[in-house]
């Protein structure tokens, strides 16, 4: 396919560099040693929802003059409708925008509740739902988590058990929740709750918004093999929520939650990081640095492999250009976006790979002092361990490749 721009995205896509390189504050500066998030799509060095509440002054500030230069133009949520506060981009659009940021490394702002809270709030929410919270995750004022997995409910998700009791105009919210991220962060969550436990698998759900501040909610950090916090497990002893606050029909929340994950990205941003990650490694074994901190015999052990790799990326490249054209035509992306978050995952680890079997022993420094590329792809070899488990596990994404996109039969 030509996926060469038209004459009207190529100014839209100059107009995006342009506002990039004049609005982008320069005190924003990315940190390696702030606090980590798990999204593939987001930038190395920043956590938006993490640094609008930064114990670093100039940080905190710098993150939400980005998130008003952004709400300027509506490019806080340039997806969203612009009766909602979006910029109303049409996909390809919304594309060339989100290409354009993970090619200049600035963040996005507005975490999940921008790129899936808000899509599903325009969807199933009540016009007193859309006035109370729409405003407030345009502005930065308002982050959000979502509280789906549990213990023994991650890639079967239906088989939650965290109970939700009506009590007049109020549920009364008992469970555990575990892997959610950047809830240590967030003002509200979203969670997906049993309210009638007789019901079949997928029904007796129901989806609910809490104010994470609500008595009887615990968040708390689970440190990962990076010794930084992006995730948290979270308790919920008796909590009250107002049924007012339930997003959609009550033991019909499995349905929203699926209308939410169809809002998942492109992949865009993740595949171009990982270009310009792969482009950082071949500079730096050009350069003259590399000659003592890379392995001796690097050209036979990894020089393929770094081929391999930048063929992967490409591929990735236009899975995600692929997923977009499906958006596009107004369809669903459904095995597309499988295929995407399977390779996507699996092109990520082997980069990571490839990057720390390219330094040898110097592979094993952890300490960014002294570290070739600052320990980068020693660091990025661990973090990229759970990503074919989150977000939907490679398994998860393989099922639903061979019966949805093959036409195989289920083994159930």
């Amino acid at each position: 396919m030509d996926w060469a721009d038209t004459p009207e995205q190529a100014a839209f896509r100059a107009e995006v560099r342009r506002f990039i390189r004049e609005r982008f504050p320069a005190a924003y500066r990315p940190d390696p040693d702030a606090a980590e998030s798990v999204e593939p799509e987001d930038i190395p060095g920043y956590n938006w929802p993490a640094d609008r509440v930064s114990y670093d002054p100039v940080r905190r500030r710098a993150a939400i003059e980005w998130a008003e230069a952004l709400a300027e133009r509506g490019w806080v949520a340039p997806h969203w409708p612009r009766e909602y506060g979006g910029a109303g981009l049409t996909v390809l659009e919304q594309y060339i925008f989100n290409e354009e940021m993970a090619q200049a490394r600035v963040p996005m702002v507005g975490g999940i509740g921008v790129a899936l809270v808000g899509p599903t709030l325009i969807v199933y929410g009540t016009e007193e739902q859309k006035r109370q919270h729409l405003p407030r995750i345009l502005s930065g004022e308002v982050a959000w988590a979502q509280a789906f997995s549990e213990p023994a409910a991650g890639s079967d998700l239906a088989a939650l058990q965290a109970r939700a009791v009506r009590e007049g105009d109020e549920y009364v919210v008992t469970g555990q929740k575990i892997w959610t991220s950047g809830a240590q962060y967030a003002d509200w969550m979203c969670v997906l709750v049993r309210t009638d436990p007789e019901a079949q698998k997928h029904r007796g759900i129901s989806f609910l918004l809490m104010d994470v501040h609500t008595p009887g909610i615990t968040v708390r950090p689970l440190t990962d093999m990076t010794w930084s916090e992006p995730f948290n497990e979270t308790f919920l002893d008796d909590v009250r929520v107002p049924v007012e606050d339930r997003l959609g029909e009550e033991d019909r929340g499995w349905y929203v939650a699926m209308t939410m994950l169809d809002f998942e990205r492109s992949g865009i941003g993740g595949a171009v990081g990982y270009r310009k990650s792969l482009e950082d490694l071949i500079e730096f074994i050009r350069g003259a640095e590399a000659r003592d901190q890379l392995r001796a015999d690097w050209p036979g052990a990894v020089r393929l492999e770094v081929a391999d790799r930048h063929i992967e990326v490409d591929v990735l490249h236009q899975f995600a250009a692929r997923t977009v054209d499906v958006q596009a035509r107004d369809e669903v992306p459904n095995y597309e976006a499988s295929v995407n978050k399977l390779f996507g995952s699996e092109t990520h680890q082997r980069l990571a790979r490839t990057g720390t079997k390219a330094f040898g022993l110097y592979g094993n420094l952890w300490q960014r002092e002294g570290a070739p590329l600052d320990a980068a792809f020693t660091r990025d070899y661990v973090t990229s361990v759970p990503h074919t488990v989150f977000s939907g596990s490679s398994e998860i994404q393989r099922r639903v490749i061979a019966t949805r996109g093959l036409g195989l039969p289920r083994a159930d």
